[in-house]
């Protein structure tokens, strides 16, 4: 079935990546260096799509600035979610964008084009078919654990508490007149879920479920853009050009003879890496990043614009952009118990998230699992930890 047109559902906020997604949407969160977004984009248009349906919303304008009118020479429609009901209702609102047989994807999940390929190849123009793939935490998985019966999806459920081996990969062909039966669904407190129509459809053995493989990539938390870019890293899904395996450094980026890159890392356009600092490894630079003189950085994903002192020590740490650690400051990362919201997830790897423009003073240390608000100060030789709120200073 030749099916031209994919949908990608990129309204969404993303609190859970607070403070990052303070300052743009959760799909233009970059990984190695390129928003979450492209990689969806690459995903469809690798596996034959050739027309693109953009749900935006939070912060839309971050999206359509960037990718503009087309992306790789496809054209690109934008509609509007104007308020958050639901991934059903986001959906919905491409029904006049859409004629025809289409694909939908999450536009906030790293996917690989094989499982696009898969499902429109399992896909019979008429039927509903999804993307199904093993996961080894399948009854922790919040989007839905899958039971198949042969080819048809017999069981979806949101966080089961049953033994369950595949989960709902987020990736779905649907016939047309689909944003009829859609509409048709039941809300849940006036939402509408995309994977409660799946459900209802399953309970009349009405979708084929595909298995698949390939990369992919859930991220829901911050240390997920750490898990993202090692496995980036290491399928090579990197922009930059590679000078040897697993070292992907940009033309145009200066990187000091006695500096030492640990391998894979991506080093971006315009930055400056000085002498006696180790990069890497796992480890993404953005653009015009500076690291000065004897730095150490580690399973870090560095945002754009940012300066990292004479001296740091950073580890396990996910930064925005145009942050500024000074000399001698220590993220020493590792496992820790992180708060998101009024959760509490145990034994996660993470050293420190930063939201934009965030400022360390010389000496100064994030205990493990520190999550600094946008354009929060720690001043020199202080320590800070759990939770720094937006624009708060910290002082000793």
């Amino acid at each position: 079935m030749t099916v031209s047109t994919g949908v990608v559902l990129a309204a969404g906020e993303g609190t859970r990546l607070r403070p990052l997604t303070r300052t743009r949407p959760k799909p233009m969160v970059p990984v190695c260096n390129r928003p979450i977004l492209e990689y969806v984009l690459d995903a469809l248009i690798d596996a034959g799509i050739s027309e693109l349906v953009l749900v935006v919303g939070y912060k839309h304008d971050r999206v359509q600035n960037h990718i503009g009118s087309t992306y790789r020479d496809r054209p690109v429609t934008y509609v509007h979610q104007r308020k958050q009901l639901g991934s059903g209702h986001a959906l919905l609102q491409a029904r006049n964008a859409v004629d025809g047989p289409f694909v939908s994807v999450n536009g906030d999940r790293v996917i690989d084009p094989q499982m696009v390929a898969d499902v429109l190849d399992g896909f019979d123009g008429e039927t509903p078919t999804m993307a199904v793939r093993e996961h080894a935490n399948a009854a922790e998985y919040p989007n839905g654990a899958v039971r198949l019966d042969g080819e048809r999806v017999t069981e979806l459920v949101e966080q089961p508490d049953g033994p369950y081996r595949l989960i709902n990969a987020g990736v779905y062909a649907f016939p047309a007149g689909w944003f009829d039966r859609l509409a048709e669904t039941e809300r849940r407190d006036g939402d509408l879920y995309l994977p409660d129509a799946i459900v209802e459809l399953a309970a009349e053995r009405a979708v084929v479920g595909v298995r698949t493989e390939g990369l992919w990539v859930d991220i829901t938390y911050p240390w997920d853009l750490l898990t993202a870019t090692r496995r980036l890293l290491g399928a090579g899904r990197v922009d930059e050009q590679s000078h040897e395996p697993g070292l992907y450094v940009h033309e145009t980026a200066r990187v000091h003879e006695n500096a030492t890159l640990q391998r894979p890392v991506v080093v971006g356009p315009d930055a400056e890496i000085a002498g006696g600092v180790v990069v890497g490894p796992d480890t993404a630079l953005g653009r015009n990043v500076t690291v000065e003189a004897n730095a150490t950085i580690e399973g870090s994903l560095v945002g754009g614009d940012t300066r990292l002192g004479p001296g740091a020590t950073v580890r396990d740490c996910v930064t925005g952009m145009a942050c500024a650690f000074g000399p001698g400051v220590v993220v020493p990362g590792g496992e820790t118990d992180v708060r998101v919201g009024i959760d509490i997830h145990e034994d996660e790897r993470l050293g420190a998230i930063a939201g934009d423009r965030v400022t360390l003073g010389g000496g100064a240390v994030c205990e493990p699992g520190t999550v600094l608000g946008v354009g929060a100060t720690v001043g020199v030789g202080a320590v800070a930890r759990d939770h720094i709120e937006e624009d708060a200073e910290v002082v000793r």
